[in-house]
């Protein structure tokens, strides 16, 4: 992926080809309000520009151990607009999930039916419409989120790491990739 930037840049990471290596730094987060009151835009995000419609796909690499770790992709349309999905740890166990934030961020989890130390994430917008899918296998992508998200013409896509109770969590992105946008139906879970 060509163009990629920074946003909040954590102190460790290195690029080796297409691996992406990063150690979070301490009470990292991304956040608006909801139920807790506070916003946090700390989380560490590499991404790039894009305009129209795409379908942007990564594999994860990380052993998540304390309260709310998380790591995954994210859309960035600007700080109070955006959607992040992944792994988080939370409840003494890692769970699959999704933030989007129109304003106000909600939160949408599950339990993850695989070994969450390497899961695949994928992204596709079409128009206004967001389609998040997830993989345990890199083969079989269930649905995890369809979702409006409207107003950007152009936003950044790319990988998100997050730690807001510790610092250190290591993770590993791989093959990150940006396509245009897969025109599968909304059912097809290949």
């Amino acid at each position: 992926m060509n163009g990629c930037y920074w946003v909040n840049e954590p102190k460790e990471w290195g690029r080796d080809g297409d691996t992406l290596s990063v150690v979070t730094d301490g009470h990292t987060d991304f956040w608006r309000k909801t139920w807790y009151g506070f916003e946090r835009f700390s989380g560490h995000f590499y991404g790039a520009d894009v305009a129209g419609d795409f379908t942007f796909q990564v594999k994860v690499r990380a052993d998540f151990a304390a309260l709310y770790d998380q790591a995954g992709i994210m859309l960035l349309g600007d700080q109070r607009h955006w959607l992040k999905a992944g792994i988080e740890f939370n409840d003494g166990a890692p769970a699959i999930g999704s933030v989007l934030t129109q304003g106000h961020s909600d939160w949408a989890t599950g339990l993850f039916p695989g070994d969450a130390s390497a899961f695949w994430m994928r992204l596709t917008r079409k128009g206004d419409a967001l389609r998040l899918q997830y993989s345990a296998d890199g083969r079989h992508w269930p649905l995890l989120r369809l979702a409006h998200f409207p107003g950007f013409d152009r936003c950044a896509v790319g990988v998100m790491c997050c730690t807001p109770e510790r610092a250190g969590l290591r993770v590993q992105f791989e093959a990150l990739s940006l396509t245009p946008p897969l025109d599968k139906a909304l059912h097809d879970l290949s």
